[in-house]
């Protein structure tokens, strides 16, 4: 009887696992949905993209560039990948904005002589919940200047954003290498090859929150996305068809990696470290019960080692699997850290005082039974 209960907790422990490792099992529906008053709204899995890199005159020999985007979040106190600039030759962003909690957070990416520059930006406490906001970035191509609702909010002079990093495959909603989707409505996106004036900035500005289209037109972006088709799974650039976004059927990751390194997942911030937390001590159990089932049932001389080999196959298992799944992430990391909590789980069944104490609990259950058993006769 012992020995079946121990088996049954081993398959539950293992399915346990491979539940909380894979689950949902298959790519969501992409969840964007438009509105009935012009934009599109992004749900928890949701992305749309360009089928290619981006074609627009002016971009790619240019140095100066702006760009406009009215949205407006759905949470203040979570956060995403608005949109990004993705060359997927090279595997660079090369230009992307965040919602960081209430913050706006913009990253690019240069490479010279073979060496990629990062550069960042933050601006603090510009989005509120359910509240639209109009955000511009103009860049002269050695700083950038970034406006919300019209106003100058930021001036970086070491922001070298270009025209250049304008030109990549465009992302909406999502990163094109994590799983990190954008919760809220987009309204308007505009892409210029020239730094905006700051009365071009709030005369702009005026034109997308009263609907003058016509306006926005004329002020001669290379890129303007209205969201106005009202059905279809096309978004059409209305100064170039050659440059329109798609909204596919199923969400996915463009090009999520496959068993991430440990030192580019490592990240210095409580949540990798929460993570790691929960995927040392997810396996324990593991360990525990499938050194314990390998000891005292099948009685291998090396249950242990035995047990140790199975969580790695295990984990290594399920890191391959996740590549195949947007909603999760391949890496490395998971495999070196569920193979620590099964050691872990494996050496806590072979301490002698555990073994001890189990086994005096064993006793002690037998013995009930029998003086129930005593006292029923």
């Amino acid at each position: 009887m012992q020995k079946n209960v121990l088996g049954l907790v081993c398959a539950a422990v293992l399915v346990g696992i491979l539940t909380a490792g894979l689950w949902p099992f298959h790519a969501p529906k992409n969840q964007v949905s438009r509105l009935s008053n012009n934009g599109l709204h992004f749900g928890k899995h949701a992305v749309i993209l360009s089928s290619h890199a981006l074609s627009l005159a002016g971009l790619k020999d240019g140095i100066s560039c702006s760009v406009e985007i009215w949205l407006q979040p759905d949470h203040s106190d979570t956060g995403g990948t608005i949109f990004a600039f993705y060359t997927p030759e090279n595997r660079i962003v090369a230009f992307s904005v965040y919602q960081s909690i209430d913050d706006l957070f913009l990253r690019g990416v240069t490479v010279y002589r073979q060496r990629r520059a990062k550069s960042k930006l933050y601006i603090g406490h510009v989005f509120s919940k359910n509240s639209q906001e109009f955000v511009t970035i103009s860049s002269n191509g050695q700083g950038a200047a970034v406006y919300v609702n019209g106003a100058l909010v930021r001036i970086s002079p070491g922001f070298g954003l270009s025209s250049k990093d304008l030109t990549g495959q465009l992302i909406v909603g999502n990163h094109p290498l994590v799983d990190d989707g954008w919760q809220g409505q987009i309204r308007g996106l505009a892409i210029y090859n020239r730094e905006l004036t700051a009365a071009e900035v709030l005369q702009h500005y005026a034109a997308w929150t009263t609907n003058q289209q016509a306006e926005i037109k004329n002020e001669g972006p290379v890129a303007l996305y209205l969201f106005n088709e009202g059905m279809g799974n096309v978004v059409h650039n209305q100064m170039n068809s050659g440059a329109d976004l798609h909204i596919p059927e199923r969400y996915f990751v463009l090009n999520s990696p496959f068993l991430e390194t440990p030192w580019d997942e490592f990240q210095p911030s409580w949540s990798y470290c929460k993570n790691v937390l929960i995927n040392i001590g997810g396996f324990v159990p593991l360990g525990f019960f499938f050194c314990a089932y390998l000891s005292s049932v099948r009685r291998l001389d090396r249950a242990e080692l035995a047990t140790i080999v199975l969580g790695g196959v295990v984990s290594l298992t399920i890191e391959v699997l996740q590549s195949f799944l947007p909603t999760r992430d391949s890496g490395m990391t998971d495999i070196f850290t569920n193979t620590l909590g099964t050691s872990i789980g494996a050496m806590l069944y072979s301490c002698e005082s555990v073994r001890t104490l189990l086994a005096t609990v064993r006793l002690g259950g037998l013995q009930q039974g029998i003086g129930v058993f005593d006292h029923q006769r």
